[in-house]
């Protein structure tokens, strides 16, 4: 069984910037993230959004079981991110400052360019457990601030730091890839984003990528 990388048991507020803890500074960016989140959803009118639609969006069904794999995202994302706090502090470091690039530039075009979706049926063709979750997503997550979908860029960021890393099997880095792909999906199948959406999400995922794994060879955040 792997042994975690640093002994966490020791680590106070005081000591984050000690080389051996001072990764955990990335983890502020997610505060910053939840503050202009909620920012964004309650302090822009709907009337200030563009609205993002394409072809496509009409030909994609609602499927309310993809909610699953539409909150699976959750697991994935909180799951890696603590297996790579724990065990390999330079690649938890990396999946976090591309997380937080990604952050920055969504945020920075949800303020600038507002984005909506009107996709959401107006009445749920059926009742369910499924719909009934979606439900509670809907009301805590307005269909604003929709372009581009962190939900498809982080899973392309999880997919590539676990298909870099030797020590995960074949078998588990084709589950995650699939679980990446699967997620984007579900995003257009719930109608919580437009394939548009999606589409913008590859891109800055393909930047973004490309920005931490050439532009960044050495990070500031990695213990020493």
């Amino acid at each position: 069984m792997n042994r975690p990388m640093v002994d966490y048991r020791g680590f106070r507020p005081s000591r984050i910037r000690e080389p051996q803890y001072r990764h955990l500074l990335l983890i502020v960016g997610w505060i910053v993230y939840f503050i202009f989140f909620f920012l964004t959803e309650n302090l822009i009118p709907l009337e200030r959004c563009h609205l993002v639609h394409c072809r496509l969006d009409d030909l994609i069904p609602f499927r309310e079981e993809f909610v699953i794999f539409y909150c699976y995202w959750y697991v994935l994302v909180f799951g890696s991110l603590l297996y790579y706090l724990l065990f390999d502090v330079e690649r938890f470091s990396r999946l976090q400052v591309y997380i937080i690039i990604t952050q920055v530039v969504a945020m920075a075009a949800y303020i600038l360019w507002p984005s909506r979706q009107d996709l959401r049926p107006e009445v749920f063709p059926r009742e369910n457990f499924f719909t009934w979750v979606l439900s509670l997503i809907y009301t805590f997550d307005t269909p604003t601030g929709v372009c581009p979908s962190l939900h498809v860029a982080y899973s392309m960021g999880i997919a590539s730091t676990w298909l870099g890393d030797r020590r995960a099997s074949p078998a588990f880095k084709v589950f995650v890839t699939v679980s990446a792909v699967v997620i984007s999906l579900s995003t257009m199948f719930v109608k919580q984003h437009s394939a548009v959406d999606v589409i913008a999400a590859v891109g800055l995922g393909i930047l973004t990528e490309i920005a931490v794994r050439y532009l960044m060879p050495k990070l500031p955040f990695q213990s020493a």
